[in-house]
């Protein structure tokens, strides 16, 4: 198989565990059964919540795909693969507003347990919009960890943009501070900060977050917020489970999936997005810069089911 080039055969080869388990699952089912029971359902619906796609959202795929199939008085197994790829890309469309903060003065607040690719995801978003003719400052608000400022820092002159940083343990609403004056007086599009994931302390981590939007409210009331969940997608349900928990301290607007290279979970991707009716806005499927880009959801589905080439 030749490697198709750009995003779409990277995502092919990255999802490539993910599907193997999923369409192996999926294609023995289609060729077992001759007919459309309530075995093939149930046979069905295993394989999913196996895939990662999570019980409830699995459960909204098989109603979904049952009422099509009845609807439409379909007999022929063959057919309903396509009507369950469908059901799927239903359950994870992202709405075209999602990406308006790209068009107005906004600021940006990334947020996420250590060891996600949160510092890198900054990064790279803050390159992608430069690239686009945009002028971006970052703020490294994760004063928590000392290597976290260097990291933005030589992401930030990579990207060729400015970076407004405080000392290693240092009050991040501060550093927010300086970086929302900052980004006024130079009148950048786009302020992107980078925040300490500390879920094991959601009460510091809750008053942090209030205390750093008090801040950009008042200061900046005009500007267009959005507040993005970076999880690791090789961590399955339990990134999840961390995207709840984080949407009870911060009014999440978008998730950032990153790690779906090389990992069998990719599935978590649809069970995030139908679960928490908050949109998977970047997936991130490697180290370059470009590994990181809007979320697809068309594209995406079609790279997890893709039948290998022959």
């Amino acid at each position: 198989m030749k490697e198709r080039k750009g995003f779409f055969g990277k995502l092919i080869n990255g999802l490539t565990k993910t599907r193997d388990s999923l369409v192996a699952g999926i294609d023995s089912i289609f060729n077992g059964f001759s007919e459309i029971d309530d075995d093939f359902y149930e046979e069905l619906e295993e394989v999913l919540i196996m895939a990662d796609i999570g019980v409830n959202t699995t459960e909204k795929i098989i109603e979904n795909l049952k009422e099509k199939v009845k609807e439409q008085k379909i007999k022929e197994i063959e057919v309903c693969r396509q009507l369950l790829v469908d059901s799927i890309k239903e359950q994870m469309r992202v709405d075209e507003t999602a990406y308006e903060f790209e068009n107005e003065k906004s600021v940006v607040l990334l947020i996420g347990v250590n060891g996600v690719g949160k510092t890198t995801s900054v990064g790279k978003l803050a390159g992608q919009l430069k690239e686009q003719g945009k002028k971006v400052v970052l703020a490294a608000a994760d004063t928590f960890r000392a290597a976290a400022i260097e990291q933005l820092t030589e992401w930030a002159n990579r990207a060729g943009v400015d970076i407004i940083a405080g000392q290693e343990g240092g009050d991040p609403a501060a550093v927010v501070y300086d970086a929302v004056n900052a980004a006024k007086a130079r009148n950048a599009d786009v302020l992107i900060c980078d925040t300490a994931g500390r879920l094991h302390n959601k009460k510091n981590l809750m008053e942090e977050l209030r205390k750093i939007n008090r801040i950009i409210e008042r200061e900046y009331p005009d500007a267009h917020r959005e507040t993005l969940v970076v999880l690791d997608g090789t961590t399955g349900q339990n990134a999840l489970s961390q995207a709840k928990q984080f949407n009870d301290v911060a009014d999440i607007t978008g998730i950032v999936l990153t790690k779906l290279d090389g990992t069998a979970k990719g599935g978590i991707a649809i069970a995030i997005q139908s679960e928490m009716n908050i949109p998977v806005k970047y997936i991130g499927i490697g180290e370059k810069i470009d590994d990181l880009q809007k979320f697809d959801a068309d594209s995406f589905v079609d790279a997890l089911f893709q039948r290998k080439a022959e």
